[in-house]
């Protein structure tokens, strides 16, 4: 027990529970000696704790009522992206909801069969098939859209318009640099 009390994995995790960072730190006799500072300024891997987290809570939360209308997180995306853009081809759907190209296609085969959304070929393309909202796919997304929505408003109704737009900008900002981060590794591992 003694090992798991002075193991560095402890010690960061007690850190970030209690919110603080590391200050005059001293072994001895088996023990490891620390004295907490409260956190006086966020670091990057603090800041992503806390929105890893703050997402999560907001996913569960908005879950609910998606759940509630017996869809999949993955079928409501879709659904979702057909009320909002109309009929797509099927090959553009899954960047738009996050799918991978097998994904997405087990996802419309099952609204399809559902009788969610229709598949047809396109005129201009045979390979191509377009993917839309049925009448009752329709009348099933349209007021678990509306849940959803309402649902997300209320985590962030004790934001003032301004707060919304600098979180917003400043979340845009971060995922570009993510994205561009991603794409030199990519390129440099080439």
């Amino acid at each position: 027990m003694e090992q798991e009390a002075t193991s560095p994995l402890f010690f960061f995790a007690l850190c970030i529970a209690t919110d603080s960072i590391a200050a005059n730190i001293t072994y001895t006799g088996g023990w490891i000696q620390f004295f907490l500072m409260k956190r006086t300024s966020s670091d990057a891997i603090h800041v992503w704790l806390v929105l890893n987290k703050a997402f999560q809570a907001i996913t569960r939360h908005a879950a609910g009522g998606i759940q509630h209308a017996g869809l999949g997180d993955s079928d409501f995306r879709v659904l979702e992206v057909l009320l909002h853009k109309g009929p797509l081809p099927v090959n553009t759907i899954g960047p738009k909801v996050n799918l991978t190209p097998g994904s997405i296609s087990v996802a419309v085969d099952r609204l399809y069969g559902k009788g969610l959304v229709s598949r047809v070929e396109s005129a201009e393309d045979r390979r191509i098939r377009i993917v839309a909202l049925t009448p009752g796919g329709k009348k099933l997304i349209v007021p678990v859209f509306r849940k959803h929505a309402a649902d997300i408003g209320k985590v962030f109704s004790e934001l003032s318009s301004g707060e919304l737009q600098q979180l917003e900008s400043i979340l845009k900002k971060v995922g570009k640099r993510a994205e561009a981060l991603g794409v030199c590794e990519e390129q440099g591992s080439e």
